[in-house]
């Protein structure tokens, strides 16, 4: 068979992780070699985080997008407390989507009043909670709206409101749509005039609109298209506001590369889409700030997800490395986070990146089902038991996204350096 042949059934290999350093065959995460970090860690399995690559990912943000637009971190992207702490002093706000997301949020130091709460089902507590803190509520209905209405009554505070606006349109090619059709999420767009006029009579403080499309998209013109239907259909309902719009939340929808084939996003293109959007906004609304709100955008490349090779098996001709990680910390690496068809994360053996040999090896956990599978007949250096296997790309919807009380294994910890 030739070798063109062959390529056509060798498995596609992902782009290389150039995104931390390699000496002596060992990533380096923020300066520290990987078996070092393992043992300042003090176990495994562990999610390491560095702040550097973070904080580049805004720089590079705030150098190509337009003036004026104000930068966001969806907290539920990575809540964990230090990292939340980090983008406190790089970002403009925090999106948060819970009471307990909302506590980490002012526990930074980010001013109420740059932090919003969306999400469907809101409790009754939390919305009292949003309201006493002064953050801007995100109504996703009519009836939230008459909720937090009660709680500010109760207070004795006027709660400051933005429409979450279901638009008839979708975020083409993302891999979440969350927009369009009949969704959970926001009040439809053609609701919203007749529940703005009746905001105008409640006493309500209102702000803006927030739309947001979808999630992990890869395509410049998709998001572009997205963003410019967002802006016109926040003019459009803005006719019908009891006050000045003071934000338009846009959302993000900002993909990263995860699987063999998938190239990074065009960002210079997309900030290059967002300028005729801004000189728009200002020839309307002088005042109003243009959100982005990002996450996975933010951290899903600054981070690995590490665990051990606990032993090598040999099971009809192919190789096992079975570890101590798997589905239960990392849902999304296993291919039950939705995925249709299941494709490798980018894996390596982290303190051997070449290796003196290679083979394809399937990385699974310790859990009893065959769930647990973490690479898929990937080709890697040769490991033995106590090397260390990473997981490229889980900076986002990592740990808290993973059922990590099954079968009562022990939590990882997460560390950002």
């Amino acid at each position: 068979m030739t070798a063109a042949l062959l390529d056509q059934f060798a498995p596609a290999r992902h782009a290389p992780q150039r995104q931390f350093p390699v000496q002596e065959d060992s990533l380096q995460i923020g300066g520290v070699a990987l078996s070092r970090l393992a043992e300042r860690v003090g176990r495994t399995p562990f999610y390491a985080y560095e702040r550097s690559h973070i904080a580049s990912r805004v720089a590079l943000l705030r150098s190509e997008l337009p003036a004026g637009v104000h930068l966001h971190y969806a907290l539920k992207a990575n809540p964990m407390p230090a990292v939340a702490q980090l983008l406190a002093t790089l970002v403009d706000g925090f999106d948060v989507a819970s009471a307990g997301e909302m506590k980490t949020a002012l526990d930074t130091g980010m001013a109420p009043h740059s932090i919003s709460f969306a999400g469907p089902g809101k409790r009754a507590s939390e919305l009292r909670s949003a309201v006493a803190a002064g953050v801007l509520i995100h109504l996703e209905s009519e009836e939230e709206m008459n909720r937090v209405l009660a709680a500010g009554d109760l207070l004795g505070i006027t709660p400051r409101v933005a429409v979450r606006v279901n638009p008839d349109f979708e975020l083409k090619q993302a891999g979440m749509k969350m927009a369009g059709g009949a969704r959970q999420f926001g009040v439809d767009a053609e609701k919203v005039p007749a529940m703005l006029r009746r905001m105008a009579r409640l006493g309500l403080d209102f702000y803006g609109f927030h739309l947001f499309c979808g999630a992990q998209n890869l395509s410049a013109a998709a998001i572009c298209e997205a963003q410019h239907a967002c802006v016109v259909l926040g003019l459009e309902l803005a006719e019908h506001a009891p006050s000045p719009v003071r934000v338009l939340n846009i959302g993000g929808g900002f993909g990263v590369p995860y699987f063999p084939g998938e190239r990074p996003l065009d960002l210079h293109a997309v900030a290059q889409g967002l300028h005729p959007l801004v000189e728009l906004l200002r020839s309307e609304w002088t005042d109003t700030r243009l959100v982005l709100e990002l996450g996975r955008y933010l951290v899903a490349e600054a981070g690995l997800y590490v665990c051990r090779v606990i032993e090598r098996k040999l099971s009809h001709g192919q190789v096992f490395l079975v570890t101590d990680g798997g589905m239960h910390h990392h849902l999304a690496a296993s291919g039950n986070f939705g995925q249709v068809l299941r494709k490798n994360y980018p894996v390596a053996i982290g303190n051997r990146i070449a290796g003196d040999a290679r083979e394809t090896v399937t990385v699974v956990g310790p859990l009893c089902t065959p769930l647990d599978l973490l690479a898929d007949r990937m080709e890697l250096a040769r490991a033995e038991p106590g090397d260390l296997v990473v997981v490229f790309q889980s900076g986002a919807y990592g740990l808290t996204a993973s059922p990590t009380a099954f079968l009562g294994h022990p939590a990882p910890l997460e560390v950002l350096v």
